[in-house]
């Protein structure tokens, strides 16, 4: 497939082909199980404290004659601790028992439980191809919600040494991303316990840039609302499908895409020399 080469100040440039990785087929399917698997290596694991609950002493004696004995009470036959007692007479209340108050929790979750969920090397890479083949097409890429005119797009690599943030914000409303900006600022608030966690809001997914190497575009643009830029090295499939969702609006620079043709990266035969 060709694309368009935009040149720094926003014009047409020449066109260009990408490379054989873009050419597969996109399984939606496969880029949600590669994004859940990333997102589950992120997952902090939780848990009670072992002996929560069980901190004191919790004893009842179902004997006839024996002393601290609850016999003939008539109460129900669960671990009890002494509140006070006097002589013989002991008054109790349960504890210890998971269905009395102040009782460990049954089945609680355990801080040693692994979350990370593995993908086979052939299987991930093929999940990052086929979000590279959902990110060039322009009907998958309004269907996840972008507002695109001329797609797909590709830079010359003169914008990778763009330095002010106010060059890059002019520079995507050259190349018709006015309303992809508007829609990338914008954020809701959620509810209930995400708002005391420090999260309490989502944001929008705007464009991904991918370049060849670090640059000074990567500090310009990374402070831009939505926006997120990325060496081509680095790529993987939830920057391509964030929340799982194929046909993120993606823009290439020449080199980054030359440099995944020369290496033939997220292929079988990835030449890293």
């Amino acid at each position: 497939m060709k694309a368009v080469v935009k040149s720094a100040d926003g014009k047409s440039k020449g066109e260009t082909v990408f490379p054989e990785q873009f050419k597969e087929e996109v399984r939606p399917d496969l880029i949600r199980r590669a994004v859940f698997a990333i997102q589950s290596h992120k997952r902090q694991p939780y848990g009670t404290d072992p002996e929560a609950g069980k901190k004191y002493s919790s004893k009842i004696s179902r004997r006839r004659r024996d002393y601290k004995t609850a016999y003939g009470i008539g109460i129900s036959r669960v671990p009890r601790k002494i509140v006070s007692h006097r002589g013989t007479r002991f008054n109790w209340i349960a504890a210890r028992a998971p269905n009395t108050v102040g009782g460990f929790v049954a089945h609680a979750p355990k801080a040693e439980k692994i979350w990370a969920v593995k993908i086979n090397i052939k299987e991930r890479r093929k999940a990052i191809r086929s979000a590279l083949a959902a990110t060039i097409s322009k009907e998958l890429v309004k269907e996840r919600g972008h507002e695109v005119a001329d797609y797909p797009l590709v830079l010359e690599d003169a914008v990778e040494n763009m330095k002010k943030t106010k060059d890059v914000l002019a520079f995507l409303l050259t190349l018709g991303l006015d309303k992809e900006m508007e829609r990338a600022e914008r954020k809701s608030e959620k509810s209930g316990r995400a708002r005391r966690r420090g999260r309490s809001f989502q944001k929008a997914k705007g464009p991904l840039i991918v370049v060849s190497k670090k640059c000074d575009l990567m500090k310009s643009a990374s402070n831009i609302p939505g926006v997120d830029i990325v060496e081509v090295k680095s790529l993987n499939a939830e920057l391509l499908a964030p929340g799982g969702d194929c046909g993120r609006l993606t823009i290439y620079t020449e080199s980054s895409l030359d440099l995944m043709k020369k290496l033939k990266l997220f292929t079988d035969k990835v030449d890293l020399k």
